[in-house]
């Protein structure tokens, strides 16, 4: 499924398309949520994700990314990896990334969960929200 946007970009989620190394080099290299994950591993996450989006500039390389995993026995879906890269912020995308990615599609219309420690305008646009009944126990180390 693609989407085309201003100035020649374009969201896809053809699991083909998407930059495993431009994607590694921003969610292992300099995300906060996951600096140091080793490749393998992303590579894994991407093929086993029930659908990842990717952000595409008007030259064809990665600017931005998501990444879905359906729970279907909790009737959940959660949001993993989302970016832009600062090159591409502030025109947008990132709404179109995450409306594109939530709301059309396959996993349109099930319950999302996301964590993250910014950007949280961002998601309240879509119903992202603190939930009192939502408790984490988080991985030890």
């Amino acid at each position: 499924m693609k989407k085309g946007l201003p100035g020649g970009y374009e969201l896809d989620d053809d699991r083909d398309r998407v930059d495993r190394a431009a994607v590694h080099a921003y969610i292992g290299g300099e995300s906060y949520w996951a600096k140091g994950r080793p490749r393998d591993v992303m590579d894994s996450l991407i093929e086993r994700a029930d659908r990842v989006v990717g952000l595409y500039a008007p030259d064809g390389s990665q600017a931005g990314f998501t990444r879905s995993v359906d729970v279907p026995d909790a009737f959940l879906v959660y949001l993993a990896d989302v970016y832009v890269l600062a090159a591409h912020r502030g025109r947008g995308f990132g709404i179109e990334l995450v409306r594109f990615t939530v709301e059309e599609g396959p996993l349109a219309g099930r319950r999302w969960l996301l964590h993250t420690a910014d950007a949280h305008g961002l998601y309240e646009k879509f119903g992202f929200g603190p939930r009192e009944r939502l408790l984490e126990r988080p991985a030890p180390g």
